[in-house]
């Protein structure tokens, strides 16, 4: 990963959800919902609730939003359930594309995914067809123009803490961690007072694939903005070196 910033992608992520705040929020809730019923409703207890609040902090989420979300979530008995269902499948040129997914109505969500897939002349493949490319990391992206500290130093708060890697990149600085060892590295770095613009569990590509035809491109990006209008999809990693 190193020498490979992802940080420009990051950056024109957020300034497109900025534009669709609304639907990243509802995604975000879906999430708070679900660590909320799996570990409860205090986030010094619960480590999941915690990460994803720090994620939607990150998210320019309202604090007055974040904790009505909790509230409904915990003292809705009647709350709907939701899912987690993961996609695998392949975009053009071979593309590797993993969905995850929290539904309530499984048929849905499949039929709008599959849908996502073939009108980008793509196809879902079966469980583990792609997912053996990426490694399971927790990644925390530091933008260097908000983070006054020097790198030497950052590195090794974040190594004590538990960090497997650390790089620079041109513009940001990068933190990959095992999954488990994730919530206490971001909240060492937080109680740093190191801004993140990231920080959250990731599917990481071991190798990427380029495109250089129009059209493979064009339809790359239409079944990414069709998983990104369904409010079910919570994530999506590709391998596609944009």
């Amino acid at each position: 990963m190193s020498g490979h910033s992802k940080f420009a992608n990051i950056k024109h992520k957020k300034e497109k959800n900025d534009a669709t705040k609304g639907k990243i929020f509802t995604k975000l809730g879906r999430e708070i919902a679900v660590a909320v019923k799996e570990g409860g409703a205090d986030p010094n207890a619960n480590s999941r609730l915690k990460d994803i609040i720090a994620k939607a902090k990150s998210n320019n989420m309202p604090n007055d939003t974040i904790d009505r979300s909790i509230k409904k979530a915990a003292g809705d008995a009647n709350a709907v359930n939701y899912e987690h269902i993961t996609y695998e499948g392949y975009g053009p040129n071979g593309i590797a594309i993993i969905v995850e997914a929290l539904t309530d109505n499984k048929n849905r969500t499949a039929s709008n995914v599959r849908n996502a897939f073939t009108k980008g002349n793509g196809n879902v493949g079966t469980p583990g067809c792609v997912s053996f490319m990426f490694d399971k990391k927790g990644q925390i992206i530091i933008d260097k123009e908000e983070c006054e500290m020097e790198a030497d130093e950052l590195m090794m708060i974040a190594l004590d803490a538990g960090a497997e890697d650390f790089a620079e990149e041109d513009d940001s600085f990068e933190v990959l961690t095992d999954p488990d060892a994730f919530s206490e590295v971001r909240e060492a770095l937080e109680k740093a007072g190191i801004p993140m613009a990231q920080a959250d569990v990731t599917m990481i590509p071991q190798t990427w694939v380029d495109l250089t035809d129009e059209l493979d491109i064009k339809m790359m990006n239409k079944t990414l903005d069709l998983l990104d209008e369904d409010d079910d999809v919570q994530e999506v990693y590709h391998n596609w070196n944009e």
